[in-house]
Formats: structure tokens, sequence, C-alpha cells
């Protein structure tokens, strides 16, 4: 059993949390195109949220990576993917770099104020010419003096608009691309930074994302995080977590709408019978639920490995890949159920629709996954023959 008695009263907390303070705003959320992360985060902080697997010097739990499931689980219950995906970009995408490889001044000044929800963190990775080709990332950040002195862009980054500080990856050498590279702490106010536009999205609507420029943006060499030359491989670290967020946070979305589907379609009559009476409805539904199952045996299973301090990659891989497909399966079978009613932005199954599609293409496309898995393997691609 992967979860015990202290992850079931975690989850118990954070569904409480979820029905209190987040599904009662989640329309108005979405409508305004942005929720409140200062105030959310706050509240998040206060109950401890923000920091379970972090370190205690900076406010944190110091649980293990099972409890920041049983979080990521129980906040997948929320009404509002955009808030999951903002949270996860708080405590699994921007700081795990930070709380792992920092310096203890640096974590004091950005890791601190993000568990307690003081600060909103958002992660610069992503440009407009490389998304999940990350050593292809063309910001750079070159040496003056102490300093660093960077200029480029990113883009499609959640929380941009209301961040505080970003885990930015940039060159910070012209040396060979998967060494040349430093995650660096850059706080938003500084002189320079430029949130060029909030960017208008097909889904995930209630989180606000952002195109961001540099132009001669200073900052101290000391808000590097780790080695120089490292930041490839402690954002490859990242992404490890990432992906597990982005498989766990949709379990329990997907059963949520497998759920909402059964309700709808034992009342919605067709022909003299509630639509769920076809056996071709119930079976599928049926079916869609042994997949969401088969999922969380795989994450659970590479949650497990990590525990072990097995490298996951292959795993967490799998398991985004699967997530990002299912939750286009599941949403779009729940959707054909709800017929008209499915197809209006007022239903809660068409905002699943379109949220969901992100998990395929955020934190790396399935395209990547596949790449990853194939050379896991031992396939290697043989160019030119």
């Amino acid at each position: 059993m992967l979860y015990a008695e202290p992850h079931r009263a975690l989850i118990e907390s954070v569904t409480r949390f979820v029905e209190s303070e987040i599904d009662p705003h989640a329309e108005a959320w979405e409508e305004a195109g942005i929720f409140p992360a200062h105030t959310l985060f706050r509240k998040m902080g206060q109950q401890g949220f923000l920091g379970i697997t972090k370190p205690e010097a900076y406010g944190g739990a110091a649980l293990d990576y099972s409890y920041g499931l049983a979080f990521c689980e129980a906040l997948g219950n929320s009404r509002s993917a955009s808030v999951t995906m903002a949270v996860g970009v708080q405590v699994d995408m921007a700081t795990p770099a930070l709380a792992r490889h920092g310096s203890d001044a640096l974590c004091r000044e950005f890791l601190a104020p993000s568990i307690s929800g003081e600060y909103v963190a958002c992660l610069g990775v992503s440009e407009v010419g490389a998304g999940s080709d990350v050593a292809s990332v063309k910001t750079t950040a070159r040496k003056d003096g102490d300093d660093y002195v960077i200029n480029g862009g990113k883009m499609w980054t959640t929380n941009g608009t209301q961040a505080d500080w970003m885990c930015l990856l940039a060159n910070t050498s012209d040396g060979p691309v998967h060494r040349n590279k430093s995650l660096i702490c850059v706080p938003m106010k500084t002189k320079g930074v430029r949130v060029a536009r909030k960017l208008d999205k097909l889904g995930m609507r209630a989180s606000d994302t952002a195109q961001i420029f540099f132009d001669d943006v200073r900052v101290p060499q000391r808000f590097r995080i780790g080695e120089e030359g490292k930041g490839f491989v402690y954002q490859m670290e990242q992404f490890q977590i990432e992906r597990l967020w982005g498989a766990a946070g949709g379990l329990r979305k997907m059963e949520r709408a497998i759920a909402m589907t059964i309700d709808y379609t034992a009342h919605r009559r067709v022909f003299g019978s509630p639509i769920l009476d076809n056996q071709v409805v119930h079976f599928r539904l049926a079916e869609l639920q042994t997949k969401v199952e088969l999922l969380r045996s795989l994450i659970y299973r590479a949650v497990l490995a990590m525990l072990a301090g097995e490298d996951v990659t292959q795993l967490a891989s799998m398991a985004k890949l699967t997530a990002g497909r299912l939750l286009r399966e599941v949403t779009d079978s729940c959707l054909q159920y709800w017929g008209g009613m499915g197809y209006m932005t007022e239903s809660e199954i068409s905002r699943m629709y379109r949220d969901g599609r992100l998990t395929s293409i955020g934190g790396g496309a399935d395209e990547v996954m596949l790449s990853i898995i194939a050379k896991g393997m031992g396939i290697l691609p043989r160019r030119g023959q």
C-alpha cells in the first residue's frame, strides 16, 4: 500500500480545502481568465500544502514524495484544472531544483516565501523556438562582474503575470548545449523584465500564461541555482517530478468526468429509456474506469521506484504519455454522451475536454515522451540511413 493513515488524513484536508476555497470560485475564475494566486497560495501556505516535500529549514514538512503524490491526487478533485496546474508549477516545477541544489541563502530568499505562499513562482524554460527541445533555448546570461546580464524571452509561462520570481534556464557559456546552461532565480520586478502579453488559450483559462522578455536584466551570480553549466541536468530532474504531477493530477479529474457522466446519462432519457441503460454506454464507462485504475498503478509504481532511489525517467515518461492520451479519451468519450449539452461552455465536461488537451503537450509533448521511452528500450535513431 502506498498510502497509510497520514496520507489519507492529508487527502481529506486537501479535499476540504478544495471544496471551500477553490470550487465555489471555479466558474468565476474561468470567466475572468485568472485566479488570485497570491491570495489562494497564502491560504495554502498557512495549511502547509506548498512545502510538503521541502526541507524543514525553509518551512517545509520534509516528507517523502508519496505525500506529494497524495496532495496532487487530492487537489485533482478540484473543478478548476487551472488551479491544479498553477499549484503544480509552484511546488513541483519551479522549486525542486532550488530545494535540492540551491544555497542556504538562495533558499531563504526564494524557497521559504514560496513555501509560505508569500511568493508566486514561475518556470522559464520554453521559448518561441524551443518548447520540448530544451537544449535549443536561446536566452543568454553573460557574466559582468559579479552579475549575470540576461537577454532573451520565454513563452507559455504559467503564473507569468502574477509571479514574484522565475526559475530561469539560460545559456551561461558557449559550450556544448547540454553543459552550457544554468538555472537562475530572477525576481520578476527586476528592471528589464517585461511581461509582453497574457496569452489567450484553448483551455486552462483560469491560469494566467505569459510571454516574457528580458532586456539587459541584471541579477547577481549568487542567484544561480547550484553549479554553473548544470542547468540542463537540473531541469531534467525537475521534469521527472513535473511529469509525475501532470499524470497524477488528472486521475481524479477523469474519475470525476466518468462519475458526472454516469449521473447525467442515468437521468437523461432518449427514446423512453435512460442513456445509461444502453450497453454500449455503460460498457464504455466501465472500460474507461479500468484504464484510469491502470494509470494509477503505473504512477504509484513510479513513485515507489523514486522512493527507492531509482531513476524513474522511463516510468515517469510512460505515465505522462499515458495520462495525456487517456485524458483526451475519457473527456471526449464522456462529452459524447452529454450530447448537445456537452458542447456548451457552461458544462463542466466541456471545460474538462479543453483543459485536458494540454497534458499531451506541456512538460514534453507525447512525441518527446515516446522518444525517451524508445531510447530507454535501447532503440536509438539512425539518421541519414
